[in-house]
């Protein structure tokens, strides 16, 4: 904890979507929280939103950028001199509809700079720095996906980074068992935010149809990334699956 008794958390991407919704919850559940996204504006919202008496630290970080990374966690550091909790959730579909032989390199590359990259060099920074301090330790949640799995039609950036998320989250936490870092990973699938509206409209399936797909709330979401948040040390869900039930999933394709 540190020095306000609060326990301390880093959550990117939170300025709309599942990361807000994380956000709010850790916030409401007695955690401060570092709330990092590209644009000022939405994390601030997120701010607004949790409340006065909460601690929601709003953080402009391209996770991509090296150089934001080190300067998120720095801020984090000098703030509350200690980090419990990475939620490595900011990530891009990138173009939609866009089949594989006209995927430009430009959109490729931002997909995997971002989802990958990203992810990357965030996780780097939190172990650093819960290795280093006192009490030693701390947890890593990555956001997976439901394409760390299965892919869906014109997905093949995003589904390739999703998959990749997977052998990071494995490797994070076999690094990390000297120093009390642990890492599990969330796959979600239609969580109901900006990022799915088309699923509620219609969407590309498998066999080249458009269906619509049922949604759930972001805040069942979060209610389980607080669970795994909250879980001593000594215990990991390593991987956990949350998805709209009805969705297409189980028997995609």
């Amino acid at each position: 904890m540190n020095e306000s008794g609060k326990k301390t958390a880093v959550v990117t991407g939170a300025g709309s979507g599942i990361g807000r919704s994380v956000a709010l919850t850790l916030a409401a559940a007695g955690w401060a929280v570092a709330a990092a996204g590209r644009r000022t504006g939405p994390l601030e919202d997120t701010a607004a939103a949790a409340g006065a008496a909460a601690d929601v630290f709003p953080v402009r970080a391209d996770v991509s950028d090296p150089d934001d990374v080190t300067a998120l966690f720095g801020a984090v550091r000098e703030r509350y001199g200690r980090l419990d909790l990475l939620f490595n959730n900011a990530g891009t579909f990138g173009p939609g509809g866009v089949a594989l032989e006209d995927l430009t390199h430009e959109a490729w590359r931002s997909v995997v700079d971002v989802n990958l990259t990203g992810a990357f060099l965030c996780a780097q920074a939190a172990f650093r720095l819960m290795k280093a301090q006192d009490p030693q330790g701390g947890r890593i949640i990555n956001n997976g996906s439901i394409s760390a799995h299965v892919p869906r039609p014109h997905s093949i950036a995003y589904t390739a980074t999703k998959h990749a998320v997977t052998g990071l989250t494995k490797s994070l936490s076999l690094d990390g068992r000297p120093y009390r870092i642990a890492c599990g990973q969330i796959d979600i699938g239609n969580a109901a935010t900006e990022m799915t509206e088309r699923m509620r409209t219609g969407i590309l399936q498998a066999n080249g149809q458009l269906a619509v797909e049922p949604v759930m709330d972001a805040a069942d979401v979060a209610r389980t990334v607080l669970h795994m948040a909250e879980l001593p040390l000594e215990a990991n869900v390593q991987f956990a699956t949350v998805m709209a039930t009805n969705m297409p999933y189980v028997g995609r394709g």
